[in-house]
């Protein structure tokens, strides 16, 4: 990979990455939501069920966030669009596919309506309706004083809330989204609503698929993570776009059982496939 990666402000980016099968050229990207970071426990668990299905992935911290640099202060889903855009054109030659969660969703949707080099669009309970999130959740805060759901270092910044106004909602662009897109959303999520991602399905033109988890949260709880990498994964290898992920592995996921563990199984038993350097097809 490219190091470092900046973006237009002369800002490093920070960034994991996971090699996946030897020449792959296939990548997916991976982006974070609000007050977030690329760490978080069920991110690293998705890269490393992608890696383990031969996808290369690069896991980033959005400019402000964590050891990404710039100020938390300037945050908002449009500065983030743009921080995926310095992303891919450090990501050249490769075949991308997008990973967003929660906010990081919305800004997936932004760049891919509008970025041909984004082949293939998955969001993670992502946000739509913007202006919906900032008023249900900041809306009694005061921008520039007053912390997000009370976290050390992440005041409520003006930018960011007139940013989530301005955009108001992106479901305008859900409607230009012509490629393969995956939604996957819990019907307990309280931060994002499920009917975000129904709104989205709703207006898009690509071949798109909904899948909603009952019982599971914004974060993957209570123990939702497995099930959503085996999502991810299996998606991902029936909708091949250009090498890595074999119709082999495709069948194989396809005909295992639906159940917390399929993902764990799945990746272990792709690994040894691509160290036995075995090909089915």
């Amino acid at each position: 990979m490219v190091n470092p990666i900046k973006n237009v402000h002369g800002e490093r980016l920070d960034f994991t990455f996971h090699p996946g099968a030897p020449g792959a050229t296939q990548l997916a990207i991976i982006g974070h939501g609000v007050t977030g970071h690329k760490d978080r426990p069920f991110l690293v668990a998705l890269a490393e069920g992608l890696r383990g299905a031969g996808i290369p992935v690069l896991r980033i911290s959005w400019s402000g966030n964590a050891g990404s640099e710039g100020r938390f202060a300037d945050c908002t889903i449009s500065k983030e669009v743009a921080d995926l855009g310095a992303v891919l054109d450090a990501c050249a030659g490769y075949t991308v596919t997008y990973v967003g969660h929660s906010m990081g969703g919305a800004v997936g949707v932004l760049r891919a309506s509008t970025d041909p080099r984004i082949r293939r669009l998955i969001t993670l309970a992502g946000m739509v309706n913007t202006r919906a999130f900032a008023e249900h959740h900041f809306g009694a805060l005061t921008p520039g004083r007053d912390l997000m759901w009370g976290k050390p270092g992440c005041v409520l910044s003006p930018a960011y809330m007139d940013d989530l106004c301005r955009i108001g909602s992106v479901v305008g662009q859900a409607a230009e989204i012509a490629v393969p897109w995956l939604l996957v959303h819990g019907n307990a999520d309280t931060l994002v609503p499920l009917q975000d991602s129904r709104d989205a399905l709703a207006l898009a033109r690509g071949p798109t698929e909904l899948v909603e988890l009952d019982g599971c949260d914004h974060i993957w709880e209570p123990g939702f993570i497995p099930r959503m990498v085996a999502t991810v994964v299996a998606w991902c290898a029936k909708t091949e776009v250009a090498g890595a992920v074999r119709p082999a592995l495709a069948r194989r996921l396809a005909e295992a059982p639906e159940d917390t563990g399929i993902g764990e199984r799945a990746i272990a038993a792709t690994r040894r496939e691509l160290a036995a350097k075995v090909d089915s097809t």
